[in-house]
């Protein structure tokens, strides 16, 4: 595990492996963090596998606490796709490569989207596991940021600092807000916070919730912006209220060429989710 900084932000990132890069955006929403790769912490989505040490004998993983995560820093700013893609790139490029597979699970399958519509050049191929969307995900975001909001209205940001340690971030406790997790850990961040203005700061959430769930569609990209991806797409979808079927079938009708991996939650498992993953490279390696 090492530190770098991106954009003035200090990012937790860790490269192992050896092959093809393999960017890799952590499931989890706002607790997008290395462990969620791992069989405990991840075993939601990835269940017994422990997806950096597997796919790690097979490329070199380029996994990170995205910002305002784990143990990244963050500040406080309007969030954006844009955003979280210019530090994913930069991550990329200290990684010393040009180009990559680019994995992303949840929430990071929304960032991968992103990604690969500002950066199609850097992208082998794009693999989106359980991706998310739909207006259950996107009432979850906003109702998030509005419980937060009104949060800071009622007790202030000395509050939320208070509160920050207990609630560990934005997605297990939403009244922490997306800052949460820096000021948890981070006791300069954590001053800042209680300095910010009240009126500024909750604008500065407004724009980010607004930025993040604009729609129902599945998020990181615009239908238009989908449909002018050619990059090989490989689609495996989730089955609940969040990492929808609506969404994984949404990207693979609007991403020309996408495949749609046909099996669903329960019955992935660790190893024939890795089995599809490999297939893939296989595929597009061949090609």
């Amino acid at each position: 595990m090492a530190y770098t900084t991106i954009n003035g932000i200090r990012i937790h990132y860790d490269i192992q492996g050896s092959g093809p890069a393999l960017l890799m955006f952590a499931p989890g929403g706002w607790r997008s963090v290395m462990s969620r790769w791992t069989a405990a912490g991840g075993k939601e989505a990835w269940k017994e596998m422990d997806g950096i040490a597997a796919l790690s004998q097979h490329f070199t993983t380029i996994a990170y606490d995205r910002r305002e995560s784990g143990l990244s820093g963050g500040r406080i700013e309007p969030l954006s796709w844009d955003l979280y893609v210019q530090e994913a790139k930069a991550l990329l490029e200290l990684a010393g490569f040009e180009q990559a597979y680019i994995l992303g699970c949840c929430m990071g399958a929304s960032l991968a989207c992103a990604f690969a519509v500002r950066h199609p050049q850097a992208c082998k191929g794009l693999l989106l596991h359980w991706p998310v969307g739909g207006f259950l995900w996107q009432k979850k975001g906003r109702t998030f940021f509005q419980r937060h909001i009104d949060f800071v209205r009622a007790n202030g940001m000395a509050a939320v600092i208070a509160r920050a340690p207990q609630g560990e971030n934005f997605w297990i406790d939403p009244e922490i807000g997306p800052w949460g997790s820096p000021a948890a850990v981070n006791p300069d961040f954590a001053e800042q916070l209680l300095k910010v203005d009240v009126a500024q700061y909750i604008a500065i959430c407004e724009q980010s919730r607004d930025t993040i769930f604009n729609d129902t569609m599945p998020s990181g990209a615009s239908g238009e912006e989908l449909m002018a991806i050619r990059i090989p797409s490989l689609i495996m979808s989730g089955a609940d209220s969040r990492h929808t079927r609506s969404s994984a079938w949404a990207l693979k009708e609007l991403i020309p060429g996408a495949e749609l991996w046909n099996v669903f939650p329960p019955e992935q498992t660790g190893d024939n989710t890795l089995d599809q993953v490999l297939g893939f490279k296989r595929r597009l390696e061949a090609a």
